[in-house]
């Protein structure tokens, strides 16, 4: 049996994340996932909007995932000596160094695992940050055409 390993933050689920586990998945048999403590994104990258706890209960209810984990505090390379994959699978757009991962994997006796990085996905809402950017372009723009500062989107009524 192959394992896969794949991590992320996986902060605002869109169909980048989707495409990414869905290649990961058929890089083996079984797809383990790591989600990122709020505090090691937040030193990595930014300061999620979900909370770790939902993030990782949203990322294990995905089809291609057979299990999710919370990364650990710290060193983030520690969760190798637990999962013991035998392939890791980065994002296009992950800023690890797949050498580094291939050594801190070594180090850890793990000395067959690969370290593989999937091909580029793209889409109209591809990223966390296109989501927001999409969000904030609606707010403006409703604030505009409503003249007000904070204009909160009005539900349509359906005529009764």
């Amino acid at each position: 049996m192959v394992r896969v390993m794949a991590t992320g933050v996986f902060d605002l689920l869109h169909p980048g994340h989707i495409h990414y586990l869905s290649e990961a998945k058929r890089l083996g048999d079984e797809l383990v996932v790591v989600v990122a403590r709020d505090s090691t994104a937040e030193r990595l990258k930014h300061r999620p909007i979900v909370p770790e706890e939902q993030r990782l209960e949203m990322v294990a209810a995905l089809k291609p995932v057979d299990r999710a984990v919370l990364g650990h505090e710290g060193n983030i390379y520690d969760i190798l000596t637990e999962i013991r994959p035998d392939v890791i699978a980065l994002g296009y757009d992950q800023v690890h160094d797949e050498a580094k991962i291939q050594e801190e994997a070594r180090k850890r006796g793990l000395t067959s695992t690969k370290v593989v990085r999937l091909p580029k996905f793209v889409s109209d809402l591809d990223g966390t940050r296109k989501i927001i950017a999409r969000v904030a372009e609606y707010y403006a723009l409703r604030a505009k055409l409503e003249g007000v500062g904070d204009a909160e989107p009005q539900p349509r009524r359906r005529n009764a």
